[in-house]
C-alpha cells in the first residue's frame, strides 16, 4: 500500500502511520489524521486553500485533517510523512489546529522533533507495535507545542517557566487524587492566577492538563504487562479518578474507545 503522498510504506502501529515520501510526481490527497511533513531532500511546494508554501530541508508543515492537499516537486525530493490520530492532536490544543507550515526544525525544540522522527524511521525494524506508537506519542506531544507557540508572540520569560514547571509537577502527582490548581499553586509558591496565565498561553486549563496527563497515565498501564491483573477501579483510584465510571467515561470522550476494549486490543498484540 502506498502512503498518503505516494510513497512507500515504512511503519505503522494502531494509532500511528510513518513513510517515506519519494515520488518524482504531483499528488493531491486528503487524510482523516494530521499529517507531518518533514522533508529530507529537495523541495516540496504545497497547495492548500489557494495557499501556496514551500518546505525544504529544516522546515516542517502539519497538514489539518481531511484538508485537501497538493503536493508539487520541480525536481526528485523526499520527506518523511506522520500520520497522526486528529483527536491527539485537538486533545492537546484543545482546538483544531489549522495547517501550520515553516516551522522551524533547525534549532530548539523543533530539531529535537525532526531528530525524533528520523530515529523512529531508522529503527523502525526494532520497534514493535507498541512501542512506535507510544514513541510518536512523544513526538506529537513536542510537536503541539511547537505549533502552539508558532504564530503567538514570545513569552515573557516568567509565565514560560511558570508553565514548564507545572507540567513537570503534574506530571510527577499526576496519581495524587488531592491535585488541584489550587494545591499546585501552593506547593510551587506561586499564585493560581499566574498559573493559569502560564497554560492559557498553551490553550489549556489547571483541571485539563490534569486530566490529561491521568488518561494518558492509564492508557500507558493499559499497555503495560505490568498491570494485566489491576482492574479498571483500581486503575481509577489509583490515578486520582473518584470512581470506574468516571474513568471510563473520560477515556472513551479523549480516546473514542472504552479502557476495557484498550486492553484487550493491547493483549492481542
Amino acid at each position: 500500500m502506498d502512503d498518503l503522498l505516494g510513497g512507500p510504506p515504512r511503519r505503522h502501529g494502531a494509532a500511528y502511520r510513518l513513510v517515506l515520501h519519494g515520488a518524482d510526481r504531483d499528488h493531491a490527497t486528503a487524510a482523516a489524521g494530521y499529517r507531518f511533513l518533514l522533508p529530507l531532500h529537495g523541495e516540496l511546494l504545497m497547495l492548500q486553500d489557494g495557499r501556496e508554501s514551500r518546505l525544504c530541508p529544516g522546515t516542517g508543515g502539519l497538514v489539518a485533517p481531511a484538508a485537501p492537499l497538493r503536493v508539487v516537486q520541480r525536481r526528485p525530493a523526499r520527506a518523511l510523512v506522520l500520520t497522526i490520530p486528529a483527536r491527539e492532536v485537538d486533545g492537546r490544543l484543545n482546538v483544531p489546529s489549522p495547517p501550520v507550515t515553516g516551522l522551524d526544525l533547525t534549532a530548539g525544540l523543533g530539531r529535537v522533533v525532526a531528530d525524533m522522527v528520523r530515529a523512529v524511521g531508522e529503527e523502525r525494524d526494532t520497534l514493535s507495535a507498541p512501542q512506535f506508537d507510544a514513541a510518536c506519542e512523544r513526538i506529537t506531544e513536542l510537536l503541539c507545542l511547537i505549533v502552539a507557540g508558532h504564530d503567538r508572540r514570545p513569552a515573557p520569560g516568567h509565565l514560560a517557566e511558570v508553565e514548564a514547571v507545572v507540567r513537570r509537577h503534574v506530571r510527577a502527582h499526576a496519581t495524587d487524587p488531592g491535585l488541584t490548581g489550587s494545591v499546585m499553586a501552593q506547593d510551587l509558591g506561586w499564585s493560581l492566577r499566574q498559573i493559569q496565565l502560564a497554560l492559557q498561553r498553551a490553550g489549556t486549563t489547571p483541571r485539563e492538563l490534569i486530566r490529561e496527563e491521568r488518561l494518558r497515565l492509564v492508557r500507558d498501564r493499559l499497555r503495560d504487562p505490568l498491570y494485566r491483573h489491576a482492574t479498571i477501579t483500581d486503575l481509577a483510584h489509583a490515578t486520582g479518578f473518584s470512581s470506574a465510571s468516571a474513568l471510563s467515561h473520560a477515556f472513551r470522550r479523549r480516546f473514542g474507545v472504552s479502557p476495557r476494549d484498550l486492553r484487550r486490543h493491547a493483549a492481542h498484540r
